[in-house]
């Protein structure tokens, strides 16, 4: 099968944010999401630690180190950038008033459900942090992962096995094989990475993939 690279499927997730967005990008993966941004199109981001308006990653031997991002790394402040304490960034996310929240993610069930915070077999799992927050406040969740584990078990499931961090909220997922939505039905098939068949791609999903 042929894999979409971390940047590649970067550059896929911003194509389909539009034009003056308010987006939180998530720890990891989903942080590459604002250096492919098409050219010309202006989006905010948001960071849970306390920023609206968060720039690019600073040039080596620049960083300061109190401009760091929730994943804690370096940031710029992008021109009109604002700063806030704790409770109010988690009011902006509660409150709907973001857009679009990118988010990694362990596992994703075909009726939405997100499981992307522990696994089972974790001593000491992190806490849920701010994603339980984003995935009940921002309307539009997209999950940004790679399609199966590292031993090649699937990641797309029909119903999560690990703590889950919301019910029925994903949106749309961007995987290294595919694109899918997910609706009343289950995964439907927007687009494959080129050279994949559905044939592939179903091979590495748990759960039905609908065309």
């Amino acid at each position: 099968m042929i894999h979409l690279s971390d940047n590649a499927l970067a550059a896929r997730v911003a194509r389909d944010i539009p034009d003056g967005s308010y987006v939180n990008l998530g720890i990891g993966k989903p942080t590459h999401v604002s250096a492919h941004m098409p050219e010309g199109r202006e989006v905010i981001y948001h960071s849970e630690n306390g920023i609206l308006g968060v720039g690019p990653t600073p040039p080596d031997g620049q960083e300061d180190p109190e401009m760091i991002d929730a994943s804690k790394r370096f940031i710029t402040a992008a021109p009109g950038a604002s700063f806030f304490e704790h409770s109010d960034s988690f009011m902006m996310m509660r409150g709907g008033h973001l857009d679009i929240a990118v988010l990694g993610a362990y596992q994703v069930a075909e009726n939405g459900d997100l499981a992307n915070w522990a696994t089972l077999d974790q001593k000491f799992p992190p806490a849920v942090g701010g994603a339980m927050d984003l995935v009940v406040g921002v309307p539009t969740i997209f999950v940004m992962m790679r399609h199966t584990n590292r031993d090649g078990s699937p990641k797309l499931m029909r119903k999560c096995t690990y703590p889950l961090t919301g019910l029925g909220v994903v949106n749309r997922v961007y995987t290294d094989l595919a694109v899918l939505d997910v609706t009343k039905d289950g995964f439907r098939l927007v687009e494959l990475t080129e050279g994949n068949t559905v044939a592939d791609v179903q091979s590495a999903t748990e759960a039905t993939i609908h065309t």
